[in-house]
């Protein structure tokens, strides 16, 4: 008895349909979880970056009795005088008091993770030219009252209650995080859309907002307190 030859059976529409949702959704949770890896290891490199920042500063003014002034924000990479401090010589007091961290006086990168400057915060008693005779631009009573006006305090999200997280410091290092509102490009321009919390990372005042990064706030922060720097450079024989 000769056989027919057994039926040949394919996927019914739905049943394709069902399988590419499944794989659709599949795809999506992963590209969800590899943005959610590359987002945490971009903040840890920034965070890095913030805590190298910081130690580079504090050896500066060990080494030359006062924290470096900002550099102008504004001007574009290779331009004159880009990433280096704002002063008219080495006598005379900063230009600015806020700025971008001057990566090229200091021998750090130009941005961060995300391609934008470090936003960059310091009070002019501590970044004042030396007198003649002085190992340090300040002492051991400057930053304390009644010698602490211009300095920057520090606060947490509004949501939670705007509360000091520090007070009277005397530099603080921005990083605008991934979606980088507010911060200044290599071309000099600032992006616009910093709002809320972050706005205050971006406005040049005198109060900055850390705290940990969300959906609406992605900016990360170190900052350097007048105690921190005069015990360095106590230990540097620059001080009292």
């Amino acid at each position: 008895m000769r056989r027919s030859p057994p039926t040949e059976q394919g996927f019914s529409l739905v049943e394709l349909a069902v399988v590419l949702v499944i794989v659709a959704l599949l795809s999506s949770g992963l590209m969800l979880g590899l943005s959610a890896q590359r987002d945490s290891a971009a903040n840890q490199e920034v965070q890095r970056q913030l805590d190298t920042a910081r130690e580079v500063l504090l050896g500066f003014a060990m080494a030359n009795g006062r924290l470096p002034c900002p550099a102008i924000p504004t001007l574009a990479s290779g331009a004159a005088n880009a990433g280096l401090e704002d002063r008219a010589n080495a006598n005379s007091a900063c230009n600015r008091s806020h700025g971008v961290l001057p990566w090229a006086t200091l021998g750090l990168p130009e941005t961060d993770p995300w391609g934008q400057r470090l936003s960059y915060f310091v009070n002019s008693r501590f970044s004042a030219p030396l007198t003649a005779t002085a190992q340090s631009s300040f002492t051991l009573a400057s930053g304390v009252a009644p010698d602490n006006a211009g300095l920057a305090n520090i606060t947490n999200l509004t949501i939670h209650g705007s509360t000091n997280v520090a007070i009277e410091i005397s530099a603080v290092i921005v990083s605008h995080g991934s979606r980088s509102q507010g911060a200044y490009q290599p071309n000099g321009g600032q992006l616009a859309g910093a709002i809320g919390d972050e706005a205050e990372n971006a406005d040049a005042d005198l109060t900055f907002v850390a705290d940990t990064p969300g959906t609406d706030f992605d900016d990360l922060l170190t900052w350097i307190s007048p105690n921190l720097l005069k015990s360095r450079l106590v230990a540097a024989g620059k001080l009292p």
